[in-house]
């Protein structure tokens, strides 16, 4: 990579499904985000390389009581970011609820809350177009086989112009079991562009898939279809489903996924042009660009999503997220840095995927450290607190309250089809109740584990293979905990969470 030049992926994280758009000189995106909260987060750049999170468009999931428990592969799926009628619009399918908007005059917000524009059973990757051309509008969805029991197809509707009712019950505009190899037709943008509607949506499946693009002279059809980026002999695997952003000066660009097991989905940018048939022509002919020339866009400064944090006030950063809606008290607020956990009572404290009240951060998708330092003031015998790496399989480190009252290092796993977690080592004494821990994170998400009482840094436990969940790519997690019973069980307090480049 030169000055000139950049290198994919530009978000090296698991942003899934990444959709954007452009407002005067600046550029936003948003991605799934499942069953976190806050949900829907907003991204802003002005080179389309360098990205910083700035906040969240869902505070909460809805309805509320659905995710009062972690559900990894519901929620939030495949949202469409657009700007109209001086406000920023968010669309997106839950699979087991329907299609939801929220929008807000500023991308920072404020906010509405979710509205409902179209209740069903897996309805999925909703898209909405407001055309200037003829002052309708209209919103195309796929399907999740799951809920419906049907897939491969994408849904036209006309669209009431504020966006909060569908005009009628849908047709279907593009029927992919008519296409010869085509599957998993799925995650559809809509665009207007040279007197064409035009679906921009992949097919193919996450870890093999492709981009198709579809165009129309009528929104209901028919289209004509043409596969536009594909794998090819590069190591982009199944390079798809994203959203087509035009810069001031007119060149176009394409930010789309690509699926890296434990690491989750990360964004890659691809240059666009129209050719001389019409038809977008992406990347290098069709196939996805490692290294490219930067967008002719002025120059900005290196930047990424935050990942270190202080906790000034005890309060955390925009990159944190917990596993489902928070409750009050998880998290306190004082005057000093560190951030306060309380030890919540759970009676399924031995296994952290079924845990609400654990704080993530996305896995990063290149080698590196993770350190935190933990105290745990908790005098409940069974308090434990740490540091995780979350998916269908999941590890930790951290400090437990024996029944003798001494605190200890603890180290513990689970296999995905493990019920429960069992000892990585055995546990050692912490005499003041304090301890430095790490995660060194190697190529191909291989984990290990090291903790520091005080006499310096220790290794723990064999290598962990992080592993994704569903959908999701694995996380970082902090967490603190007690068994089930009566009372406040007490806190556990981080200090200095730090990533750095191994």
């Amino acid at each position: 990579m030169t000055a000139e030049t950049y290198t994919n992926p530009v978000l090296n994280a698991d942003w899934s499904d990444p959709d954007v758009v452009r407002v005067g000189d600046d550029f936003y995106l948003t991605a799934s985000s499942f069953g976190r909260a806050p949900g829907l987060p907003l991204l802003h750049s002005r080179d389309l390389v360098h990205w910083t999170l700035v906040g969240h468009a869902l505070e909460r999931l809805e309805p509320a009581g659905e995710f009062t428990g972690p559900r990894h592969d519901c929620g939030v799926w495949a949202p469409s970011l657009r700007h109209h009628d001086d406000r920023f619009w968010i669309f997106w399918g839950d699979p087991d609820q329907g299609v939801f908007q929220v929008n807000a005059p500023e991308i920072r917000g404020p906010w509405t809350r979710p509205h409902l524009v179209k209740a069903g059973k897996g309805l999925i990757d909703p898209c909405p177009l407001w055309d200037d051309e003829t002052g309708e509008a209209y919103l195309v969805h796929a399907w999740a086989k799951s809920r419906s029991g049907v897939k491969n197809r994408l849904t036209g509707h006309r669209m009431r112009p504020d966006g909060t009712d569908l005009l009628d019950e849908g047709k279907t505009v593009v029927d992919g079991d008519r296409i010869p190899g085509w599957f998993t037709l799925e995650g559809p943008k809509l665009h207007r562009h040279d007197g064409w509607f035009w679906i921009l949506a992949p097919a193919g499946g996450v870890e093999t898939g492709w981009q198709g693009a579809f165009r129309s002279r009528g929104f209901f059809g028919p289209y004509e279809e043409r596969i536009v980026l594909e794998q090819r002999d590069t190591d982009v695997n199944g390079p798809h489903q994203g959203g087509w952003v035009r810069t001031p000066s007119g060149e176009d660009w394409f930010l789309h996924f690509q699926q890296r097991g434990a690491y989750g989905r990360v964004v890659h940018l691809q240059p666009m042009r129209w050719g001389a048939d019409g038809w977008p022509v992406l990347g290098d002919e069709g196939a996805p660009v490692a290294e490219h020339r930067r967008p002719g866009l002025p120059p900005q400064p290196p930047a990424a999503p935050a990942t270190d944090d202080d906790f000034p006030g005890g309060r955390f950063g925009r990159q944190w997220s917990w596993t489902a809606n928070p409750q009050d008290g998880w998290a306190t607020q004082h005057s000093g840095d560190g951030l306060k956990l309380a030890c919540v009572r759970s009676a399924d404290a031995h296994d952290l995927r079924r845990l609400p009240s654990v704080l993530t951060q996305r896995l990063p998708g290149s080698p590196c450290a993770v350190e935190v330092e933990l105290r745990l003031d908790s005098r409940e015998p069974g308090a434990r607190a740490g540091l995780a790496v979350l998916g269908d399989a999941f590890g930790w480190i951290g400090l437990q309250r024996g029944t003798d009252g001494a605190v200890h290092v603890v180290h513990r796993f689970a296999e995905a089809v493990a019920e429960r977690e069992r000892d990585a080592d055995h546990a050692r004494l912490a005499p003041e109740g304090r301890v430095r821990l790490r995660i060194e994170i190697a190529a191909g998400a291989r984990c290990r584990f090291f903790h520091d009482v005080g006499d310096g840094p220790r290794a723990s436990g064999p290598v962990f293979a992080a592993t994704p969940w569903r959908w999701v790519g694995a996380l970082l997690g902090l967490f603190a905990l007690a068994p089930a019973g009566q009372g406040h069980a007490g806190a556990a307090t981080f200090t200095r969470f730090r990533i750095s480049a191994l």
